[in-house]
């Protein structure tokens, strides 16, 4: 499958809410897969399958346990029914945000609901939008649709490297125009939103400078 379409695969949405009295942005991504639901749900909850297509977890994942994903963010286990839905806080860099993951039966295959919540601070948003953590979901789901499909685990190695090569070049541009659009049809001011797809694009398609700085 081409990025193009992988990428198109994914329905994005916005939407301005309040937690405990304060503002936030919800973001909402949806795809479906071609696997029945109790696989997608295995998928995205086993300990052992969660590092074949996004990244390595320690912890106890039962509701109230404390997770851990390599490299990236932590949290708590709020909520949990297998097989439908599943809620987490999403812990990192000081900042703490919240998740919720619905799987439902989609006719032959099963769809996948991500809500990620988060208080903004209005200058990150002016800056960045939505697609700051929004062109990393998409990544995510790109990742595991190419598990699901082949059946091989991801390489860690080329996965990072990934956003610099043309093809995944191609693939951060569409979605960070896609959440910039998703991002004017909520409100936002339509010049402003493409910039800042425009930044977060130099952000997620940018080498990681190597030990000597280079």
């Amino acid at each position: 499958m081409d990025v193009a379409t992988a990428a198109g695969l994914v329905v994005r949405e916005i939407r301005n809410s309040t937690r405990d009295g304060v503002s936030t942005k919800v973001q909402i991504a949806r795809r479906t897969y071609a696997t029945d639901q109790a696989d997608l749900w295995d998928t995205l909850t086993n300990a052992e399958r969660i590092p074949r297509w996004f990244l390595p977890i320690s912890g106890d994942l039962q509701v109230g346990g404390k997770y851990q994903l390599e490299g990236n963010a932590g949290g708590t286990v709020e909520r949990c029914e297998a097989p439908e839905v599943f809620a987490i806080t999403w812990e990192f860099g000081g900042m703490t945000s919240w998740v919720q993951v619905r799987v439902q039966p989609d006719g032959a295959g099963a769809t996948l609901e991500l809500e990620h919540e988060a208080v903004v601070p209005q200058e990150m948003w002016d800056q960045f939008g939505p697609g700051a953590t929004g062109v990393g979901w998409d990544g995510g789901l790109y990742g595991l649709g190419l598990y699901l499909e082949t059946n091989a685990p991801m390489d860690p190695a080329a996965a990072a490297l990934w956003g610099t090569t043309p093809e995944g070049k191609e693939f951060m541009r569409l979605c960070s125009e896609s959440w910039a659009e998703a991002a004017i049809a909520s409100g936002d001011e339509p010049e402003a939103a493409r910039a800042s797809a425009a930044r977060v694009l130099a952000f997620y398609t940018t080498a990681p400078e190597d030990e000597s700085g280079n």
